[in-house]
């Protein structure tokens, strides 16, 4: 690796994401964070344990039990919260601890703080972070992230379904079907970078409120008041010889009320108080929610699939950057993987920084190029 001279971007790292975080990522220089890390999925990553040649690469083996199973890596991480700054984070790690003991989920989470923390540093005032996990850890995770992030920049946890339940209910299965993840998404401040997301109609919904039609177009449309409970403005007149109900007033001043008519999206009724003619067309959709089920997951048939089993898909990766950060600003990605955060946010003009432990991501990012 080179000696930082200025914020790296458009730029792969490899290695522990924990050295290169600290010898290479400024503070407060990057906007987004997104990580997917591994958890008790080594089965799932040896696509990416195996070096150019087909071998099997031990050393990033070794790495990845290292990091995720108890022993000298892990006491190391939670001696360092231990004796860190974010006296908050210790605590909570002595607890689950004393509760979980030493264990390989024990050992997940004091990796993980101990990166959560070097993540905040290096997370701008109006940065995000989301943590993408299922729900075997999710929960501890969460205690986590309010201590290192604060409960109060806590925005939402999002359920992305990604896949049905039948693909995990065995005959004779005592719970349910697992067929969701799970994505933190915390703010570094109060004020983080936010552009809102919309997603479509259903089709009952457009029957029910868009069923009228225009004549000569064939537009879907339907019409809302243009009165208002409060003045404001100029909004008392008389139009075209009618006024609002007693109690009420005009929702637009003259001039916006003579442009509606000028467009034809006056729609006048027998009382000759009109109304706003809304076109389909020109909605923006529903306001989205926190529960993902229109993005569907990396299929095998998908031209985007590498073969990499936690592979996520692009479009998720594109709702959250266009969500939470704008054209030109830094994304992070620690555990950058098959470099699908980065594909997204080079679509999506922003610049990057991924890092991984393994050579294989430059050759999965390239695929998706």
């Amino acid at each position: 690796m080179v000696p930082l001279t200025k914020v790296p971007v458009n730029a792969l790292y490899y290695g522990d994401n924990l050295t290169v975080l600290r010898e290479q990522i400024q503070r407060e220089s990057v906007d987004l964070i997104y990580l997917d890390p591994p958890f008790n999925s080594k089965a799932s990553y040896n696509v990416l344990f195996r070096s150019t040649s087909g071998e099997d690469s031990q050393a990033q083996i070794q790495a990845f039990d290292d990091t995720w199973h108890w022993g000298d890596e892990a006491e190391r991480a939670f001696d360092e919260v231990m004796h860190g700054e974010n006296t908050d984070a210790a605590e909570l790690l002595r607890a689950l601890r004393a509760f979980l003991k030493e264990n390989d989920l024990m050992a997940y989470l004091c990796m993980m703080a101990v990166r959560l923390q070097e993540l905040h540093r290096v997370l701008k005032e109006t940065g995000s972070i989301y943590l993408h996990c299922d729900p075997t850890a999710s929960h501890y995770l969460k205690f986590i992230m309010d201590a290192i992030f604060g409960k109060r920049h806590y925005r939402n946890e999002l359920i992305w379904k990604r896949t049905s339940s039948h693909n995990d209910a065995a005959q004779g299965l005592t719970r349910f079907g697992k067929n969701h993840d799970i994505i933190l998404f915390y703010s570094k401040s109060d004020s983080p970078t936010w552009n809102q997301q919309f997603v479509g109609y259903d089709e009952e919904y457009i029957k029910s409120h868009y069923g009228q039609v225009e004549g000569g177009t064939g537009k879907k449309f339907t019409t809302s008041d243009l009165t208002a409970a409060k003045p404001g403005g100029d909004t008392s007149y008389e139009w075209h010889g009618v006024t609002p109900p007693s109690g009420r007033y005009w929702a637009y001043s003259r001039a916006n009320m003579e442009k509606f008519e000028a467009e034809g999206r006056l729609v006048y009724g027998r009382t000759r108080v009109p109304r706003l003619r809304n076109y389909l067309a020109e909605m923006p959709g529903v306001v989205l929610g926190s529960i993902w089920a229109d993005i569907p997951p990396i299929n095998s048939q998908a031209q985007e699939r590498l073969g990499y089993q936690t592979q996520k898909t692009v479009a998720l990766l594109e709702r959250i950057i266009t969500a939470s950060s704008n054209e030109g600003d830094v994304v992070l990605d620690p555990f950058c993987g098959c470099g699908t955060t980065i594909h997204a946010a080079q679509k999506l003009k922003r610049e990057w920084i991924g890092i991984d432990i393994t050579h294989r991501s430059e050759e999965h990012t390239s695929e998706l190029q």
